[in-house]
């Protein structure tokens, strides 16, 4: 048995409704206690002496960062006479911009334009925002430290390669939009924060601003504000005549949202209500004159896109652009006068076209089934570039050309990778069909003991689309099985979908994922198919997706063998009380509300554990400047599941230092932590005896 750090207990209990709740690890969230701290050193050494016993830990770090050091580029974008374009290397820490002649220079070639590797000695700033200027003249663009959402907004002049003075602070959650003449743009910020509480305190009254160029930003007019609404957030984007500022209002992560506008040539009306009912979501695609055009779930909940003149904005006025379909309508982009939809197809995307009247105009072809990340591409254009990648395929990016109709490859990894297949399987429990991704070795059968790794999110609307996890490779190549599902609460199959994932339905995220863990190991809903079996079979899952595998490892303890609950939302009683954690009702409701309380309480994991029970091998990961789920939650959670263990199987937590819940983290940090994961699932599962045996 291995002896945990020991975490002392406070008198700490809450009356929720009625029922008192005892919360005893409560000086755990506070991150930068000298206890905590003093905590948080024994609990990585005990987690490194145990990942230390793993033989292969140094084979499988250094797998990985081969299969991460090869060139990489996102899709390139142009302003005015120049593209633009992210690039890395291949180990370095941070994606470098770089500025090219053309969208088909080759990697290496062009003017490095800002380099964030530069910008701290151990990687950890990062690139978090940027927005060119319409004449490609001006970078604004924002960093983040650390790991943390807050941003620091900079403008660099493109031809000279130089910052000018602004610093613009406080920002969060905004993009910028720059004026059409240059002489600003408009970003979204909070008040600065108490500097000891800078990574825990809920962020509220966020402002919609105007950064003159060569102002004091701390003298930056405040163009809207709700105070009234003190959970609004707003995000700015300018038309491209330059004539709308549109505004994204935003309230948490609820799947309705708002639409104003402000007349950039009329600014003395103020900002324009234009669709305020927060019945649907509403999201730009796109303007001709007074008419804009908006994707929407409204009447929809698989999408539309629907045309709203400004002029004349009653809904007797709407117009109907592109009807719902079959598959969801995950985005549409406007290029070239056409728009572009993307749709999602069981968990992956098809591109399609359409004229400015919703006729159909054919397809764009994609390799395999896939995943489309980013497209870039504006209503003048008459090209548009976009990135590509499966579960097996790194991204590539590739362009479209609008008159020709020609797909062009612009960037390919050239990994040397074994070979891998991949098939999608359908577990059908209690009338729901949960599509199941499954990734392997063309060798690797259905026998009953193959080490079997179920990823899964299910919340927030998001949809799980095949990606290229290095560490996913790396777990196929030694034999495991990857399995991830499409489980209810994500966007997959649109809003309806997400709706029976959510609130008082959340508990139907676990329930496909526990079945979905009953198939792979020939349960009731096994059908035959007979992967592995409980000893072998692992859970994961990270922020949303971490409380997914935190409760069905305290739901049903006994189907797994491993679980790794990464940057969770644990405590689903007191999330709401940190950072932007109360914007996640939507998907949650809170412990406010006694019916909320209910439903929480019954699945919160951090208030499932059973002193006594034997919990599956688990570690549990997080960064000590997580300000988006903030790092008590996985603290609370190690140390009262290392009290509760009841078996033999150990509790570990791994806390990376400088790191927040994931964006930006530097390359060398996530080598190490993705090998630590796979090295922890590879003893937990015994896979490398499996491995020998698999050839």
């Amino acid at each position: 048995m291995l002896r945990y750090p020991t975490a002392r207990t406070v008198d700490a209990v809450d009356d929720y409704h009625g029922t008192k709740v005892t919360d005893s690890y409560r000086w755990l969230e506070d991150t930068d206690s000298p206890d905590t701290h003093e905590w948080i050193v024994a609990q990585n050494s005990l987690t490194d002496s145990w990942l230390a016993e793993v033989a292969s830990r140094e084979a499988i770090r250094a797998r990985l960062a081969e299969l991460t050091d090869h060139p990489r580029a996102g899709a390139p974008w142009h302003r005015g006479n120049r593209w633009f374009v992210l690039r890395n290397t291949g180990l370095q820490d941070q994606d470098v911009l770089w500025t090219m002649d053309a969208a088909d220079a080759e990697v290496g070639t062009g003017t490095v334009l800002l380099d964030p590797n530069t910008l701290s000695s151990d990687g950890t700033v990062a690139l978090t925002g940027l927005a060119v200027s319409d004449d490609g003249a001006l970078l604004a663009y924002a960093t983040s430290a650390s790991g943390s959402d807050w941003m620091t907004w900079r403008v660099r002049d493109v031809e000279r390669g130089e910052d000018l003075p602004d610093v613009v602070e406080w920002s969060k959650f905004s993009s910028a939009a720059w004026a059409p003449d240059n002489s600003g743009f408009w970003y979204a910020s909070y008040d600065a924060p108490a500097a000891e509480h800078a990574y825990e305190q809920a962020n509220r009254d966020q402002r919609l601003r105007f950064h003159y160029l060569g102002d004091d930003p701390a003298a930056d007019a405040v163009v809207y504000q709700r105070p009234d609404e003190p959970e609004w957030g707003f995000d700015p984007a300018v038309t491209h005549d330059g004539r709308y500022l549109i505004l994204h209002v935003w309230h948490g992560t609820q799947p309705t949202n708002r639409s104003y506008y402000l007349d950039l040539q009329r600014p003395d009306q103020g900002v324009v209500k234009l669709l305020d009912e927060a019945d649907a979501a509403y999201e730009f695609v796109g303007s001709d004159g007074s008419v804009m055009l908006f994707r929407t779930d409204l009447d929809a909940p698989r999408g539309r896109v629907i045309a709203v003149d400004i002029e004349q904005p009653g809904r007797a006025h709407w117009r109907e652009v592109i009807a719902e379909g079959d598959d969801a309508l995950e985005r549409v982009h406007y290029i070239g006068g056409r728009l572009l939809g993307v749709y999602l197809h069981h968990a992956h995307h098809r591109l399609q076209w359409f004229d400015r009247d919703g006729q159909p105009l054919g397809e764009i072809a994609l390799p395999t089934a896939g995943a489309v990340d980013e497209i870039t591409g504006r209503q003048e254009d008459r090209s548009c570039c976009f990135s590509f990648q499966t579960f097996t395929e790194p991204v590539r990016t590739f362009r479209y050309d609008l008159d020709s109709g020609a797909t062009t490859p612009l960037h390919d990894a050239g990994l040397d990778l074994v070979e891998l297949v991949t098939e999608q399987v359908f577990v059908e429990h209690d009338g729901v069909r949960t599509p199941v991704f499954l990734v392997h070795r063309p060798d690797v059968t259905p026998d009953g003991a193959r080490p079997v790794w179920l990823y899964g999110y299910g919340g927030f609307n998001v949809p799980i689309t095949p990606i290229c996890k290095k560490e996913w490779l790396v777990w196929a190549e030694l034999g495991g099985v990857l399995a991830v599902a499409t489980l209810r609460g994500g966007g997959e199959y649109g809003q309806d979908w997400h709706d029976d994932g959510r609130l008082a339905n959340k508990q139907h995220v676990f329930d496909d994922a526990i079945a979905v863990g009953e198939w792979l190991s020939g349960g009731d809903a096994g059908g035959g198919h007979s992967w592995t079996r409980p000893d072998r079979l692992a859970i994961h899952g990270r922020s949303n997706g971490g409380l997914l595998a935190g409760a069905c490892l305290t739901q049903r303890p006994e189907l797994w063998g491993a679980a790794v609950p990464e940057v969770g939302v644990l405590d689903m009683l007191r999330f709401h009380q940190f950072t932007i954690g109360w914007g996640w009702a939507s998907d949650y409701g809170t412990a406010e509300h006694a019916e909320q309380f209910a439903w929480l309480h019954a699945y919160s994991p951090l208030h499932n554990l059973r002193p006594g029970t034997a919990y599956p091998a688990t570690l549990i990961t997080t960064g000590d400047h997580d300000d988006r789920v903030v790092p008590g939650h996985s603290f609370k959670f190690a140390a009262a599941m290392q009290t509760a263990q009841g078996g033999e199987a150990p509790v570990l937590l791994r806390v990376e230092l400088s790191a927040g819940h994931g964006v930006g983290k530097p390359t060398s940090l996530l080598v190490a932590e993705r090998a630590d994961v796979v090295a922890f699932l590879v003893r937990a599962l015994s896979v490398e005896s499996s491995a020998a045996a698999t050839g």
